[in-house]
């Protein structure tokens, strides 16, 4: 068995969707109580306890956490998965082992359990965590930092979520993008983030043959507010996963095994291909904002103008403790601006939003009819 063929049979179907809480993770937690330590890293702003998960002998520490925003829940739950692998009995057995020897994990499911209820970015108090790694006036931030002092980690992996509307070299989406932050304004290639890079090249060797194109590179702009900038250049190899769109994929299914194959490359726990390992983190392309999720081209406006763009996205809503996703127009462009996860090319033709003929930016849409050809496109 290979290691695609044992994820597609094993990962975490308890956990699925956009929204994951506290609530959905605490079974699952007390499940393993028996395999790994458990233990509470301390408390949210509203009070709520923030668990946190260790295992490993080794003598590389490693720090990870996920949902430092909310609603990116997506790589909270690929941490099942690999939580469901470590401890699985399976054909991947030794290879376990051996890595449980070389590697001590501290792990933080959800660092941000209030914005994860609310299913917001920001904490209860509306403040992006990953923008107070230095003032540190929120608990959830006094609790990582607290946590990263105490295990004096080797290596920090910050796990989040990006947009749909990331795409790589003017035609693929984002599925997966990686980052070593900068530790300081001129970029320098630190020996931390040159660790940083190293690990990453393990991960792009394992994906890229299952996502040729579809692997990026986060912007590197450095901010010393952001956590893994903070942490790097307090000399910390740390690495920004970002999961990504895949066609089709808005629940991040998809997207989910992604980040646990790089899980899996990254620290040599299973061999993916040899072919891939002449690409590394300066080859992959930097992340674009060039998508909408979908888009209309040649669409008739008036006979003064010439055919339009409109871009349209979808807006997550929490509705009924469940994630809709609620179409809105985010663009009205002369030029072909961008491009869509769902394309439609009506040349020139006038369509009707809502049963009208006028529409606006920031409008929600429930339907899109085609005029002339008499036809329902949303």
């Amino acid at each position: 068995m290979n290691i695609t063929e044992w994820y597609k049979q094993n990962f975490e179907a308890s956990l699925s969707g956009r929204y994951v809480t506290i609530n959905h993770i605490e079974n699952l937690l007390d499940s393993y109580a028996v395999i790994f330590e458990i233990e509470v890293a301390g408390t949210s702003e509203n009070g709520v306890e923030i668990p946190m998960v260790k295992f490993g002998t080794g003598p590389k520490k490693v720090l990870v956490w996920s949902q430092m925003h909310g609603n990116e829940s997506t790589t909270t739950k690929a941490i099942f998965d690999f939580f469901k692998f470590i401890s699985s009995l399976g054909p991947f057995q030794k290879q376990v082992e051996i890595f449980l020897k070389k590697y001590s994990f501290t792990i933080i499911p959800i660092l941000n359990p209030d914005g994860a209820k609310l299913y917001t970015r920001e904490n209860a108090n509306k403040v992006d965590l990953n923008r107070d790694a230095n003032n540190l006036t929120q608990k959830e931030s006094q609790v990582l930092r607290t946590i990263f002092n105490k295990e004096k980690p080797d290596l920090c992996l910050n796990m989040h979520d990006q947009r749909s509307i990331f795409g790589l070299k003017g035609k693929f989406p984002a599925t997966i993008s990686f980052l070593a932050p900068a530790a300081n304004n001129k970029r320098t290639i630190t020996p931390a983030r040159n660790a940083a890079i190293s690990y990453i090249d393990r991960a792009i060797a394992g994906l890229n043959e299952m996502i040729p194109n579809k692997i990026g590179r986060f912007d590197d702009g450095y901010n010393p507010n952001c956590v893994g900038d903070a942490f790097t250049t307090a000399g910390v190899p740390t690495i920004l996963f970002e999961a990504g769109h895949s066609p089709g994929d808005y629940e991040r299914e998809v997207s989910r095994s992604y980040i646990f194959f790089a899980l899996i490359a990254m620290f040599d726990i299973s061999q993916f291909s040899e072919r891939n390992k002449d690409i590394t983190y300066f080859d992959i392309p930097e992340n674009e904002k060039i998508f909408n999720d979908v888009v209309l081209n040649g669409v008739f406006i008036s006979e003064e103008k010439p055919a339009c763009q409109v871009c349209l996205q979808y807006k997550e809503i929490l509705k009924d403790n469940a994630v809709a996703f609620e179409l809105t127009i985010d663009g009205i462009y002369n030029e072909t601006e961008k491009l869509g996860h769902q394309t439609f090319e009506l040349d020139g033709e006038e369509i009707l939003i809502n049963s009208q003929g006028n529409f606006h930016i920031g409008q929600k849409v429930t339907s899109i009819f085609d005029k002339k050809n008499n036809l329902m496109l949303i």
